[in-house]
């Protein structure tokens, strides 16, 4: 079951259930002006269900403006979660090569704020690359979706975009590489009622395109994720509390290799089989 937030043809946002490929239900008039009360609920996909018995409007995808599926919830991410990011990690930074290498191996993960919910970028909005930086690359992600208790309640696609020689100069610089203006998008909506064993089949893929023509492109299973998913939501939750939630990218196993770097225009496409398909392009900031 999906649900998302929407623009209608008026520029209202809306909340919606995505029925199929090529349309929605308008959930507003059933009362639904929020996702938030929909994700704190006992049992989502069942409310969602109930709420659907009554008519609503039924409109066409590409009729409506998709935003990104987040409202007041915080952005974080776990990093080194795949034996290739610490791999990558380490191969980029001398400095930094033993911190990764312990991380990937230590009871607790590494765990940074992302974004903040009205600074995450939609499906079709541009993702941003430092002006400052000199290697920049896309992470392709699939993002926890949790209640304000902690639970998981859904799924939803991530792109974690990262400054590469930054952060490879000085693990202090983290911050700096990973969270900027346009420094992550979610969408292109949000997975109920998914089970982790059924998560963990799901493909991952990227593709980026350069005037038209992909430049790279590459593929991994959420299969690959050392950690399981409610470990990394504890961890998130422990000493804090998201009175709306949370959101948290459950970190990337597709890396570029050394020589690749995006440049602006680039398009980043990544596809998670199970939720469907992010694209962004891409703008110096």
């Amino acid at each position: 079951m999906k649900i998302c937030r929407f623009k209608n043809q008026e520029g209202e946002a809306r909340v919606g259930w995505v029925r199929d490929a090529t349309t929605l239900l308008d959930l507003t008039p059933a009362g639904v002006t929020q996702m938030e009360p929909l994700l704190e609920s006992e049992d989502p996909p069942a409310q969602l269900r109930r709420i659907a018995q009554a008519g609503l409007p039924r409109l066409a995808l590409s009729e409506v403006e998709l935003c990104a599926p987040v409202e007041r919830q915080e952005v974080w991410a776990a990093g080194v979660t795949y034996l290739r990011s610490k791999t990558a990690r380490m191969e980029e930074s001398d400095f930094s090569a033993t911190a990764y290498d312990k991380v990937y191996a230590a009871e607790r993960p590494e765990i940074f704020f992302k974004s903040l919910a009205e600074k995450v970028a939609a499906p079709g909005e541009a993702v941003g690359i430092r002006a400052d930086a000199r290697w920049s690359v896309p992470e392709p992600e699939l993002a926890l979706v949790l209640n304000s208790a902690g639970k998981i309640v859904g799924h939803t696609i991530g792109n974690d975009m990262s400054s590469r020689d930054i952060e490879g100069e000085n693990l202090l610089y983290l911050p700096q590489a990973k969270t900027y203006h346009r420094s992550c998008a979610l969408g292109p909506w949000i997975i109920l009622g998914a089970e982790e064993t059924a998560a963990r089949q799901w493909k991952i893929r990227l593709e980026i395109r350069r005037d038209g023509q992909p430049v790279f492109a590459g593929e991994t299973s959420s299969a690959q994720i050392k950690r399981g998913f409610e470990e990394l939501a504890s961890f998130l939750f422990r000493s804090q509390k998201f009175p709306h939630g949370a959101v948290l990218l459950t970190g990337t196993g597709i890396v570029p290799p050394d020589t690749f770097n995006l440049r602006p225009g680039d398009v980043v496409e990544i596809e998670i089989a199970g939720i469907g398909l992010l694209r962004n392009p891409v703008v110096v900031v």
